[in-house]
Formats: structure tokens, C-alpha cells, sequence
């Protein structure tokens, strides 16, 4: 069962929600850069990653499970958040050049289904960004946190979930080095700096980013049976006399196979 959006909310507006957004923000922002002329959907709760492309993006919009709840997303602005079944999602083909997934993989009902209809709304050559909790870290077993409900993945779990969408990964990274507790998210930048490069299989999420692929699809040839003709048929034969016609005799020897005597 997912998580309540009203619980949800409320994680992201505490100090680990708060340290999670700035240390997940910064590789999302790493990872596309310049945001401007296009179009981003999130899907999960991906609010409060979208936020910092909302303004400068050409579309933004946020796709909420309907088992998890929608909010008004941005407050005090127009709406740009609608509640939708995840694996039937109300958008036109090919219409978003950026997807975000988070909380969105480990409590999907259909995995598979959920990143095929991300494959279906992503524009050629579009990139996907998955944000999984690490079945190694240590936030996948704080129940306290979003993090710790669902399925965890590993990167080749992960990867395969992607493939069979259609979809090939192209890069992955980790984030969330710091443990799960409130009195650690003051220190989180030097957590995340520091366990990149001490204890990197620990981590509490893997990023992962996929581009759909279109291949042009060739034409396969047929064989046709080709007409064999016996040899001897089209042997030229000596013109009969003029102002006489061969009579049936003639044809026939001329047409039968030469014998070879003893």
C-alpha cells in the first residue's frame, strides 16, 4: 500500500525531507542542467524535485497515484498536479522530454507497467531519471521515512525493470549517504561527500537514467521460387521449308533428347 500524500508532505517539510530534496535536487539538476524549452512530468511525489524547474521549463507537470492522494501543487499558483491511475496516465504520446520517478517504483502495484507507460509519454530520445531506495542502504530499513516502504532495488533489478520498458539505462549514481535520523540532516552535504568516497554500497538511493531508444523498423524480403525451365526446350530448331509447316513428326524429333548409340 502506498503512502499517504498528506504523509508524504509532511516528511519533505522536516529536516531529513528537507536534506533529502537538496541532496537529490542537486544530482537531478546535475544530471538534465539547463531546464529551459522543456517539458517535465514527475510521477510519485515528485513535487519537491520539480520545484526548481517550474519556473524556468516550458510545461511541468506532477502525476500522483490514485492510491497515494493528490495536493494542490503549486500553492497559490495555478495547478499543475492531477491524481491519475499509474499505469493508464491521462497524456498524450511522445509529450515530455524529462520524467522523474519518485516514490513511485517500489510501491507500484505493476512495475513493469508503470515504467511502459513512461516509455509511452517520453519523447524520442527523452530521459527518464528513477529514484529508488538501495536494498543495501540503510534509509530502505527506516520505516519512519517514505524510503522504507516498498520494495528496495538493486541496480541490476533496476536495470532490468528499465530494458523490459523499452527503455536503456544510461547512467546511475547514488545519494542519501547520511543515516536516516533528524540530528544528521544539519550535516548532510559532508555525509554525502564523505560516503561517496568511504562507504559508497551504503547509500540510501540509486538514480538511475534511461533514454528511449526509436529504431527505424526495415522491411524483410521474401523469397520467391524461382520457374526452372528444362534445358533443351529452348534449343533453337532449323526452319522448315518455305510454304511449309513441320508437320508433327518433325517437331518431336526436333524436341527429343539426342540418343547416343553403343
Amino acid at each position: 500500500m502506498r503512502r499517504d500524500v498528506l504523509e508524504l508532505r509532511s516528511f519533505y517539510a522536516s529536516p531529513r525531507g528537507r536534506a533529502a530534496r537538496e541532496m537529490v535536487g542537486g544530482k537531478l539538476a546535475e544530471a538534465w542542467g539547463d531546464p529551459r524549452g522543456l517539458d517535465f512530468l514527475g510521477i510519485g511525489y515528485a513535487t519537491p524535485y520539480l520545484e526548481a524547474v517550474r519556473e524556468r521549463a516550458r510545461r511541468t507537470v506532477a502525476v500522483m497515484p490514485a492510491s497515494q492522494g493528490v495536493e494542490v501543487w503549486p500553492v497559490g499558483a495555478r495547478n499543475l498536479a492531477c491524481l491519475a491511475d499509474e499505469t493508464a496516465l491521462p497524456l498524450a504520446n511522445a509529450m515530455f522530454d524529462r520524467v522523474v520517478c519518485v516514490h513511485a517504483l517500489e510501491e507500484a502495484d505493476n512495475p513493469l507497467a508503470l515504467m511502459q507507460e513512461v516509455c509511452r509519454v517520453l519523447a524520442p530520445s527523452g530521459r527518464v531519471i528513477v529514484a529508488v531506495a538501495a536494498r543495501n542502504g540503510l534509509w530502505s530499513n527506516a520505516e519512519g521515512t517514505p524510503f522504507g516502504h516498498g520494495r528496495p532495488n538493486t541496480r541490476r533489478q533496476l536495470e532490468d525493470v528499465l530494458r523490459e520498458a523499452d527503455l536503456e539505462p544510461s547512467g546511475w549514481t547514488r545519494a542519501l549517504y547520511a543515516p536516516p535520523f533528524g540530528w544528521t540532516a544539519r550535516w548532510a552535504q559532508g555525509f554525502e561527500q564523505a560516503g561517496a568516497w568511504l562507504w559508497p554500497p551504503f547509500a540510501g538511493l540509486i538514480l538511475m537514467e534511461a533514454v528511449k531508444q526509436t529504431f527505424a523498423v526495415k522491411p524483410r524480403g521474401s523469397r520467391v521460387r524461382a520457374r526452372v525451365f528444362a534445358p533443351g526446350v529452348l534449343a533453337p530448331a532449323p526452319s522448315a521449308p518455305a510454304g511449309r509447316a513441320p508437320d508433327m513428326a518433325t517437331r518431336e524429333q526436333l524436341l527429343a533428347p539426342e540418343r547416343v548409340s553403343p
